[in-house]
C-alpha cells in the first residue's frame, strides 16, 4: 500500500512538473497595438473606506472570460501591494495579492485593512498569461481609513 502511494505521488509530481514546464513554454498572446488598461476608480491618491469599489477600464481591446479564444481580448487581474511584477511567461498565480477576474468582470468590491496600499491592473489571455507586450496599468496608491 505504501509503495503504491509513493508511486502515485511520484507520478503526480512528474505530471505537475511537466505541466508547469509546458505552461512556461507556451507562446504568449500578442497585445493589440495601443491597448491600455487603467483605473476608472478609485483615483490615484484617494482615501477610501475599508470596502470600496474598483472599476477597470480597457482601451484598444475587448474583455472576454478566461478560456475564450477571441481575437484582441483578455481579462483583468488586480495586483494588490505587489512590489515586483509577476512572471510574464506563465499563468498568473491566484493569490490574495493577485486577484483574477476570469469571468470578464470589469469591477469589484475590495476590502483592505487600514493603511496605504498599491493597486495595479494586468490583462491576461485566455490562459491567464500576460499579453506580449504586457498590458499593465500604472500603479496607483490608495489610503484605507
Amino acid at each position: 500500500m505504501t509503495r503504491t502511494l509513493n508511486t502515485i505521488s511520484l507520478c503526480a509530481a512528474l505530471l505537475l512538473g511537466a505541466s508547469a514546464t509546458a505552461w512556461a513554454d507556451m507562446p504568449r498572446t500578442p497585445a493589440p497595438e495601443g491597448a491600455k488598461v487603467y483605473f476608472i476608480e478609485p483615483a490615484n491618491g484617494a482615501t477610501v473606506g475599508q470596502t470600496f469599489t474598483v472599476k477597470f477600464g480597457l482601451k484598444g481591446m475587448g474583455v472576454a472570460p478566461a478560456g475564450v479564444d477571441a481575437p484582441a481580448t483578455g481579462h483583468h487581474h488586480l495586483l494588490i501591494d505587489v512590489d515586483s511584477p509577476p512572471a510574464m511567461n506563465a499563468p498568473l498565480p491566484m493569490t490574495d495579492a493577485i486577484r483574477h477576474f476570469g469571468k470578464g468582470q470589469t469591477e469589484t468590491e475590495l476590502t483592505l485593512p487600514p493603511g496605504k496600499h498599491t493597486l495595479q491592473l494586468l490583462v491576461g489571455d485566455k490562459n491567464h498569461v500576460p499579453l506580449d507586450p504586457p498590458v499593465m496599468s500604472e500603479k496607483i496608491s490608495v489610503t484605507v481609513k
